[in-house]
């Protein structure tokens, strides 16, 4: 930067709004992971205006910048690596308003967590996500990591609570993004993204009414494998607790030499805890108290009243600060894997422990397999840290493995970049790059961060297990191979409810043949079905062994209905998907965990785009064990394509060769101007 930049900075900003003093500016070069950059200026912008002056100036000048709420990323996303401006979002920090009629509560980014929770209690509401930072972390953060905790488990992250956002592009230009929109769902795609696509400046909540009540089970067991089996157990069993925490002895001990929680001297603890009507948590109480028994349970206790409750979720909360009471720092992995592979994982990660010679505090999200091994070490000792630092990247590996993720809350950011290569294929980290490059084309928005560079990479590339497509998809790839050689228009037909013809310069592209059921996993409550298949006999077929999609009565095939967005609640359930690209390559997006935050939400951008960014093949859903009746919904709608949805048509299809009128500016050479097919008929 130079003093002219500074000079225009500080012009736009109120006085005193922009800090350049060399103490001011190493306070904002770190965050909670290892990784240090020192910015040039921090900008504390007080207003959305603010913040998008120093966006716009900072893509006029060219001046890379960091968006910032707290500092408490794990992952290194909030660290200036190429230097620029850092803009805190700590002075956006009201609560603009609540609305206990629409269940739905609209905040600044910098609003704390605990805060907003604070502001609805005195309502009878809370806010779902609580990531154990919720007392200094703040929204925005939390959006940019698609923040989970120990509630995910039967609420959803972060991505599942968003109803809208207000956000300034990279070009300086303010936009607004709902899941109520037409069109590839924009607002899923900037949940997660880290800050590299834009700065979340107000965000729309989903707010709950607190529930009648609350009570939490406490089971010592004599091993942490006889814990984690039990964990699926109870949810094999159709309980699914608001949190469902797992504790190592050595965390456990860590955390009672910090405050004392009065958990049991034993080798695994499991918090349990249930909330609803009373009549179903005793129920679920009484099950889940017969089955820790089962599995082995020493010691079993249930808190009932508040303060005890409390005691013991602070024990949990502070499991990250009684680390750090044994060294100057502590390494926190966020790997994911299916909650089966648990016991595996464990396994896994005492071989990698034992062969670096560390001893991780073990703390699981263990309800959706979300493993968080604390490895205290101290960055001065050269060798201590490279050993702590290869046997994350290993436990890391080990969950790619094992059908997981790299992440499931953390994020990427600069620590698990390289890594990206074990999860995602070339050609997705490809798309990952584009999408970053259309959004920012200059590469200023938080630069440098979640993706790795092309070229060279982790030992040995892609590890996660890959699944063979369908004989009847492998045909449809062909077919999309060969159309696209020709520069061949293309137009994805399910079962016809959704269209009333085909244009005759438009090749068919039919997925009705697609119709196998390829993994039911029971465990795990997950489906990956082709996207031929009708919804209603999903529905059937589900239902006749207790388990439910819980969506509205929607007619025709899943693909459709996915790609209709026929209903916006579908997100919530929709895990991973394979996505056949207009050139014949196949993206396999998402995967079978619950929770997963590693790289762009590809999954739900999918959803609304009507066949315009590839052909869905098959597709994950996370299943439930009861039944919730949702009134039908009305007709979804096509799009017109604004900018931002133009650039990612650009990125998948740039030769607008799938349903290419929905872009009719961008029509292929032998497509004739103008032609386009009726608009769908139904959903």
């Amino acid at each position: 930067m130079t003093k002219q930049d500074i000079a225009l900075l500080r012009g736009s900003l109120p006085f005193g709004a922009l800090l350049t003093g060399e103490a001011q500016l190493v306070v904002y070069s770190y965050d909670g992971a290892s990784a240090r950059g020192r910015p040039e200026a921090v900008a504390l912008p007080g207003s959305a205006d603010e913040v998008r002056r120093t966006v716009a100036l900072c893509c006029q000048r060219r001046i890379p910048y960091v968006a910032r709420g707290a500092g408490t990323n794990l992952s290194g996303g909030s660290v200036p690596l190429r230097g620029g401006v850092v803009i805190s979002l700590a002075r956006l920090n009201r609560i603009l308003a609540v609305d206990t009629a629409t269940l739905m509560a609209v905040v600044e980014p910098g609003v704390v967590n605990l805060k907003l929770q604070e502001e609805l209690e005195r309502t009878g509401h809370y806010y779902a996500p609580d990531p154990s930072s919720f007392r200094v972390s703040t929204i925005g953060g939390n959006i940019a990591e698609n923040a989970g905790g120990p509630r995910c488990l039967k609420y959803g992250v972060t991505t599942d609570h968003v109803l809208a956002l207000e956000a300034v592009m990279p070009d300086g230009t303010l936009e607004r993004f709902s899941g109520e929109d037409a069109g590839p769902e924009l607002m899923s795609l900037m949940v997660g993204s880290e800050g590299t696509l834009g700065v979340v400046i107000k965000a729309w909540l989903r707010i709950l009414p607190q529930p009648a009540a609350v009570r939490t089970v406490l089971a010592g067991f004599p091993s942490v494998e006889a814990a984690v089996r039990c964990v699926s157990a109870v949810i094999a069993a159709g309980v699914v607790p608001r949190a469902l925490e797992a504790l190592d002895r050595v965390t456990v001990e860590t955390v009672e030499a910090y405050r004392r929680a009065g958990y049991p001297a034993t080798e695994a603890v499991l918090l349990i805890e249930m909330d609803g009507t009373l009549e179903s948590v005793a129920r679920e109480t009484a099950a889940v108290e017969r089955l820790v028994s089962e599995h082995g349970a020493s010691e079993v206790r249930l808190a009932q009243r508040a303060e005890d409750r409390e005691r013991l979720w602070e024990g949990r909360r502070g499991a990250y600060a009684a680390c750090a009471r044994l060294a100057p720092n502590v390494l926190v992995e966020d790997g994911v894997v299916p909650r089966d592979r648990l016991p595996e994982a464990v396994r896994r990660i005492r071989e990698i422990s034992a062969r670096h010679g560390i001893k991780p505090a073990l703390l699981f999200h263990a309800g959706d397999g979300n493993i968080h091994p604390n490895i205290s070490y101290d960055e001065r000792d050269l060798e201590e840290t490279g050993r702590v630092k290869a046997a994350g990247q290993d436990i890391l590996r080990a969950c790619v493995e094992l059908g997981g993720s790299l992440s499931g809350e953390h994020g990427i950011g600069t620590e698990k970049r390289e890594a990206m290569r074990w999860l995602h294929s070339i050609r997705v980290l490809r798309l990952f790059r584009d999408l970053k490059g259309a959004f920012d084309p200059v590469g200023l928005a938080n630069p440098d961060k979640m993706f790795p560079d092309e070229g060279g990479g982790a030992e040995d590339g892609l590890v996660r297990p890959e699944r063979p497509l369908s004989a009847q998809a492998r045909l449809l790839v062909e077919k999309v191979k060969a159309y696209a050689g020709q520069r061949r228009p293309m137009v994805v037909v399910g079962s016809g409810s959704r269209w009333k013809g085909v244009p005759p310069d438009c090749a068919e592209l039919l997925t009705t043949g697609m119709n196998a059921i390829l993994d039911w996993d029971k465990g795990n409550f997950t489906i990956t079905v082709e996207a031929g298949v009708l919804a209603r006999s999903l529905r059937t077929e589900l239902a006749s062994q207790g388990f439910y999609l819980r969506w509205p009565d929607l007619g025709g095939t899943l693909g459709g209905i996915l790609a209709s967005k026929a209903w916006s609640g579908l997100r919530q359930d929709v895990l991973g998907l394979r996505l056949i690209l207009p050139d014949g390559a196949v993206a396999d997006l998402g995967g079978k965990v619950v929770k997963n935050v590693a790289g762009y939400d590809l999954p739900r951008l999918v959803l609304g785009s009507w066949g315009t960014l590839g052909v869905i093949a098959d597709v994950t859903f996370r299943l439930h064990s009861s039944a919730r009746d949702i009134p039908a919904c009305g007709e979804p709608k096509p799009f017109a394509a604004g900018i931002w949805q133009k650039r990612v048509k650009q990125v998948f299809d740039p030769g607008n060769l799938m349903n290419p009128w929905f872009h009719p500016t961008g029509l292929s050479p032998s497509s004739p101007k103008g032609s386009r097919p009726p608009f769908p008929e139904r959903a």
